[in-house]
């Protein structure tokens, strides 16, 4: 129970921690509910929520609460999208959040990368990482998710065109590449898919 001026972010820390030790959700998301409803403002429980960002089921109810208040927030819109995203709610519900995102804000990277993620069919989603990457060039996650479906969609659809364009498109990260690690990985895919026989 929360007194009656609660210290939000001590109290979403009491709750997760909670949460961590005994891993009953309903108790977490009763928890939730009452420190969402008692936050002073929406600025407040994102705040308090910031460091749980990447626990989708903390994540998730709290900025449902923040996003019912602020609808044309593209960052609120975009931490909500992920946690529904990591959650399994499917890329439709997800997908609608980073198109209003992205109508909030067009240079909300998070918001293009869960635009073009969401999409179901791979030669519609190698598309969308195509536009990605042209609106934001120096993108190399947006690069290597575009080279990485361009290869499936090679394999899976025995596509020459795309074999070559995903060969370009790892090659050109491989240019820009400075770790060891990242170069090895990058050049094994470029050696494999160079052995292709479509």
């Amino acid at each position: 129970m929360l007194s009656s001026s609660p210290d939000v972010r001590a109290e979403l820390a009491d709750a997760v921690a909670e949460y961590q030790a005994g891993a009953n959700v309903a108790q977490l998301l009763a928890r939730l509910q009452e420190i969402a409803s008692l936050a002073p403002t929406p600025d407040a429980l994102a705040d308090a929520a910031e460091p749980f960002r990447q626990i989708p089921e903390v994540a998730g109810p709290l900025y449902e609460r923040i996003v019912a208040e602020r609808p044309t927030d593209a960052r609120a819109l975009v931490i909500l999208a992920s946690a529904y995203w990591l959650s399994g709610r499917g890329p439709e519900v997800v997908g609608d959040l980073a198109s209003r995102a992205i109508s909030a804000d067009p240079g909300n990277r998070g918001a293009w990368h869960l635009w073009a993620l969401t999409e179901s069919a791979p030669r519609q989603r190698v598309t969308r990482w195509q536009q990605v990457c042209a609106r934001f060039p120096q993108d190399d996650l947006a690069k290597a998710n575009l080279a990485d479906n361009l290869a499936s969609l090679a394999g899976a659809e025995h596509d020459a065109a795309a074999l070559s364009l995903a060969i370009a498109a790892y090659e050109e990260l491989l240019a820009s590449a400075r770790e060891p690690a990242q170069r090895q990985a990058l050049e094994a895919a470029v050696r494999t898919l160079k052995g292709w026989r479509l």
